[in-house]
């Protein structure tokens, strides 16, 4: 299973309101200062110290630098790329599942788009992606692949879906990124038809603002406020609601927007990039719907598919952004005390069936073993592993992967 040369037209084109404009320029500025004096290259010794250790003990591959030149390293094979993603620990330790206890996050449940990066080289720009300014390459960075912005004002990317305006008026977008210093900050970019919002996530704020010049803002938290936040990944889930939004960074809900005043309908990242200060995100996931609500309802469905169940690649430890889906799960059951459910694991046909069929089972029971924690008797819970025998959709794209990627609770007497 499957997370930086200004051109004046452009900058035209994305001027803020006054009152956001002066911090952003401060902001803007302040970094540019950090980037010319290189401070012994602070962007990347965090990365580069903990990855010097890692190859020491060999549980890490040789580290690269973000440079969006092509690798010279000859082309792998996508599969050799998720294996070895799947092997190589993250150097930073993830946040404590503990801490999602009160995470209310759950994701849209029909993905429309999904990208890893498991499957595009080293060096090179990834195919589900479109490069509309400044420049992008795939790199490992702590132990995963990720798509580095290294050039432009603002380096733009945007994934590559069928049509034009493709968001509904209800989805969830979630992605993981590294924050680096100094660098900018990535910007989500919403395209609509009252004209663009940015979304500017950073390592002390999370901030909108609208094209009307609605300017709302919120503070982290004190475990990811200032540089407490840099050199470590952190998964940014957002969950939109016609022109609602809520902006949650880790285990924390930063921000609230309850009128956009526009409705989405695609989405850019963007952002200065530099090779000093590479923007760097990963793991990205679109999916329709979300919020999942079944807190009050009697349960009389027979089934409750879940995509926001999410594990380590090839493994079966739960990230903790699977909290929002569980603790929805948890108090189906508790207000339900009649309820039995089977938890099934699902898994796409990447590599080969008997393995799939052991890691779902692996999942299933770590599921299971989590909603034990939580206080739900064991014998109102079995785990069993279906491997990619029960599709729900195709395998040929990446998207139908990722709906096939799964968990199930099935009623059971």
């Amino acid at each position: 299973m499957k997370p930086i040369a200004c051109v004046t037209a452009l900058v035209l084109t994305l001027t803020l309101p006054a009152p956001a404009q002066s911090v952003w320029e401060r902001a803007k500025q302040a970094a540019k200062d950090k980037v010319n004096q290189r401070v012994d290259n602070k962007a990347n010794q965090t990365i580069d110290t903990t990855l010097d250790a890692a190859e020491r003990n060999g549980t890490a591959p040789p580290k690269t630098t973000p440079a969006a030149t092509p690798s010279t390293t000859p082309p792998t094979p996508a599969s050799t790329n998720a294996e070895a993603a799947a092997t190589t620990p993250a150097v930073i330790a993830p946040v404590s599942i503990a801490a999602y206890q009160n995470y209310d996050f759950t994701p849209g449940d029909t993905i429309l788009f999904a990208d890893d990066f498991t499957t595009t080289q080293d060096g090179e720009f990834p195919e589900q992606w479109e490069l509309l300014h400044g420049q992008g390459v795939v790199n490992h960075q702590q132990g995963y692949p990720a798509l580095l912005l290294t050039d432009g004002n603002y380096a733009r990317v945007a994934p590559r879906l069928k049509t034009k305006t493709y968001l509904p008026a209800q989805f969830t977008l979630e992605y993981d990124v590294l924050l680096l210093e100094p660098s900018y900050p990535l910007l989500v970019m919403f395209q609509g038809q009252q004209g663009e919002s940015k979304l500017n996530i950073n390592h002390n704020e999370v901030q909108f603002e609208g094209n009307d010049g609605v300017s709302l803002s919120g503070t982290n938290p004190a475990p990811i406020h200032g540089a407490a936040a840099f050199g470590k990944w952190h998964h940014v889930a957002l969950a939109v609601k016609k022109q609602q939004l809520k902006v949650y960074i880790d285990q924390y809900r930063v921000l609230t927007v309850p009128d956009m005043h526009t409705t989405p309908t695609a989405f850019q990242m963007a952002g200065i990039g530099s090779p000093e200060g590479p923007l760097v995100f990963r793991n990205v996931r679109l999916a329709a719907g979300g919020g999942m609500n079944l807190i009050g309802q009697k349960f009389t469905d027979s089934k409750i598919v879940t995509h926001g169940i999410n594990f380590d690649i090839d493994k079966a430890t739960l990230r903790p952004e699977s909290m929002g889906t569980l603790n929805q799960i948890n108090r189906v059951l508790t207000e339900n005390p009649d309820l039995k459910f089977e938890v099934g694991g699902h898994t796409d046909n990447t590599g080969n069936s008997p393995h799939n069929l052991t890691l779902s089972q692996q999942r299933a029971e770590a599921v299971k073993s989590q909603l034990l924690a939580m206080g739900i008797s064991p014998t109102r819970l079995t785990a069993k592993g279906y491997g990619d025998s029960k599709p729900s959709t195709t395998n040929e794209t990446p998207e139908g992967k990722a709906n096939n990627r799964r968990v199930e609770f099935t009623k059971i007497p």
